[in-house]
């Protein structure tokens, strides 16, 4: 530690830490824009300027390394005349657009310029100006004669997206931020760029010019997308979301948040939104009154029940919807007598419930891995801010090693972080290729290896058995793709072998916001109830959908339609006009930003967040609709007036217990199983029915080049 004097006030700083560090701690504020706690230092802005004592010139306090005894003042006339300066050649050439710039009110600059910034110029030479840029449909770069060349942006795409799609040409008064040959923005977490920059250079496209910062109210909310759990600070203005900001958490997603957690509230606000109960008559769509909706609903359910058992009915739940919306779907179907729910709707494998499965180490921790093994995952698009995490780990001299398909990982450079082992193979040889791992593990420690092979490792699997058992920090995290697989049994149950002889933590990446929270409130078959792929097969005569769109969201796909089609009843609960296809029944359900709830991320962390607006039209929160469904169907048990009394049912603490997560299995490891196919996964903007209705969102190239990809065309890289 170095003690240093900051303003007459003894500050203890670790030793290499800089002035900007040492204040920090002490609590005293120095004007900066370059400077960004996440983010290398630059030091072009020179707005930092302080003054040390004995040094001939004022010192940029974000570049200055501390030294014991050095006096640093922050406010002395030699400090803030410098900063003034710097201030006025800001100022030059920024435009004087405040009254119309999206920045205002929020801008770094503009406050600064109130106390450091002069009442005149004394420039009277015409200022520059800056040709607009196109980047894409997320980012506006319209203003670009606002940048003052901070490098922020630039630095946030090489060091934190992983991408350098941003750099500043020329030298002088001629500096351009820009993309390379006029490329778009395309990185999963390009709209961090617009928070962190300190003018109104970066804005956003979608918000652009429809509200003031001051007429926006700001609520706390939990993303519904990912497992990360991202927490967001939602802006409502008139009852309608205006705009999705990172409200910071550094133990789940730092100041970041993923481009889908920010732009996908477009859809809210969309033409799909269902907004009244509908009921299909003659083969044509009719709005109706939710009292003759819930009866149609609740005697067609009796009705069938007599006719055909309690065991013709069943519910198919999204791993996107609440936990109090779970518990009482649950509820609801085990009261009708029925054991027929499943949230695993993309999978393949459906074996016995045992135990909940999760990341099995904290989301904080993946940045201080130092072996890290992904198998079966598109970690950038699948988890952009797990990926995120993991690519600082790698920065700092972790090991990362992939197995996973080839579309999955198309070349060395496609999740923007550098791998150390790839093994780039179809999805029917990944339980093989963890087998070789394994055997190449067992002869590095003598121990027996779990599955007989033909052959010795090959040095593709020693190097990477070398690579585990190396390090201290360790990971194996299964993908969206392994949770899917045929053999997902096998692939866990050769994982935790894995991890167990190398030290490494073992779990799951966990495919969307709740899938943590389906498995804690049991929404899964019981009894030798029906599973997914069996309901969705043609299994039910009576169908309840929470959420879910089978065509996009279950590996049935279009056949669904299909298996669907033969109930006799399917009454789906969302917030869009969904499943029109197949469904008798429309009742339209609130959205997060329209209803409290609880997501149980990845790590097992339970987030709960109120209503932001109110509900659209005459929809209704899903777990009112469920809660009366179930007194019109006479069950007992559903007197519940909040969800903190549906919370409380559940049985579930406010943070999960440790002892109901666990990756442990009694699977068998099935090597001589045949081959899997491939299994499905949702690319980034694909995953639910919010991201898949956001205009912007699906103007990007990750989701133009999936739609070509699913219509069959060749996609140009």
């Amino acid at each position: 530690m170095v003690e240093i004097e900051l303003d007459g006030k003894k500050v203890d700083i670790v030793e290499g830490s800089m002035i900007m560090h040492a204040a920090d701690k002490a609590g005293t504020y120095i004007p900066h824009f370059c400077y960004h706690k996440k983010l290398s230092i630059a030091a072009n802005c020179r707005m930092c300027l302080v003054d040390v004592e004995k040094a001939p010139k004022p010192m940029p306090a974000c570049a200055t390394p501390v030294t014991q005894g050095m006096i640093v003042r922050t406010k002395s006339d030699k400090a803030i005349k410098a900063q003034q300066s710097v201030m006025e050649f800001l100022l030059i050439n920024h435009p004087l657009d405040c009254p119309i710039c999206d920045q205002g009110g929020e801008c770094q600059l503009q406050d600064l310029a109130v106390g450091y910034g002069g009442s005149s110029s004394r420039y009277e030479e015409e200022k520059r100006v800056v040709f607009h840029k196109d980047v894409g449909p997320l980012i506006s770069m319209e203003e670009m004669s606002r940048c003052i060349h901070c490098t922020r942006c630039v630095r946030f795409g090489q060091e934190v997206a992983g991408v350098m799609e941003l750099g500043m040409t020329q030298r002088g008064e001629h500096s351009e931020i820009e993309t390379f040959l006029g490329d778009s923005v395309d990185s999963e977490l390009s709209g961090n760029m617009i928070d962190i920059c300190p003018v109104g250079a970066l804005t956003s496209k979608p918000f652009r010019y429809s509200a003031r910062t001051w007429e926006l109210s700001r609520r706390k909310s939990v993303s519904p997308h990912d497992s990360t759990g991202a927490n967001l600070i939602v802006q409502v203005k008139n009852n309608r979301v205006m705009r999705v900001v990172p409200l910071e958490n550094e133990d789940v997603n730092e100041c970041w948040i993923a481009d889908r957690d920010r732009f996908s509230y477009e859809a809210l606000n969309g033409p799909e939104r269902l907004t009244q109960p509908m009921l299909k008559q003659g083969g044509q769509w009719q709005q109706v009154d939710w009292q003759t909706a819930l009866e149609y609903v609740a005697n067609g359910l009796k009705q069938i029940k007599a006719d055909h058992g309690a065991q013709s009915i069943g519910t198919l739940v999204s791993p996107h919807s609440t936990l109090e919306e779970l518990q009482l779907a649950k509820l609801l179907t085990h009261g009708l007598g029925s054991d027929n729910i499943d949230y695993r709707l993309r999978h393949a494998e459906f074996g016995a419930a045992e135990g909940v499965r999760w990341l099995g180490t904290s989301i904080a921790s993946l940045s201080q891995l130092q072996r890290v093994l992904v198998i079966g995952s598109n970690l950038r698009k699948d988890h952009p801010l797990f990926a995120q995490r993991i690519r600082q780990s790698v920065r700092k001299g972790g090991a990362l090693s992939v197995i996973t398909a080839p579309e999955l990982l198309t070349d060395a450079d496609a999740w923007a972080i550098p791998i150390a082992n790839a093994s780039r193979v179809a999805a029917d040889q990944w339980l093989d290729t963890l087998a070789e791992l394994a055997s190449a593990i067992a002869e590095s420690t003598g121990a027996a290896a779990p599955v007989a092979r033909n052959g010795a490792p090959g040095d593709a699997a020693k190097t990477l058995a070398a690579s585990l058992l190396g390090g201290e920090r360790k990971a194996i995290l299964l993908g969206n793709a392994a949770a899917h697989h045929a053999q997902a049994g096998s692939l866990l149950a050769l994982a935790n072998w894995i991890g167990a002889q190398t030290g490494a933590s073992v779990g799951y990446l966990t495919e969307a916001a709740n899938t943590v929270g389906a498995q804690l409130v049991g929404a899964v078959p019981r009894n030798g109830g029906l599973d997914a792929g069996r309901m969705l097969a043609g299994g039910l005569k009576g169908a309840l959908l929470l959420n879910c769109e089978p065509v996009f969201d279950s590996a049935a796909g279009a056949a669904a339609i299909e298996g669907l089609t033969h109930a006799q009843m399917v009454v789906t609960l969302s917030p869009f006009k969904a499943n029109l296809e197949f469904s008798d029944v429309l009742l339209p359900i609130a959205p997060f930003t329209e209803t409290p709830g609880s997501f149980v991320n990845a790590e097992g962390r339970v987030q709960g967040f109120h209503a932001v607006v109110k509900p659209q039209g005459e929809a209704r929160p899903a777990w009112k609709v469920l809660r009366v469904l179930a007194n019109l169907l006479g069950l007992p048990g559903f007197a519940f007036e909040s969800t903190a009394d549906v919370l409380a049912d559940l049985d579930t603490p406010a943070q999960v217990a440790a002892d109901r997560l666990s990756n442990a299995t009694g699977a068998r490891i099935d090597a001589a199983a045949p081959g899997a196919a491939a299994p499905v996964v949702a690319s980034i903007y694909q995953l639910d029915s919010i991201v898949r209705r956001a205009p912007s969102l699906q103007l990007t190239a990750d989701a133009r080049r999936a739609a070509a990809l699913s219509e069959g065309q060749e996609v140009l890289a």
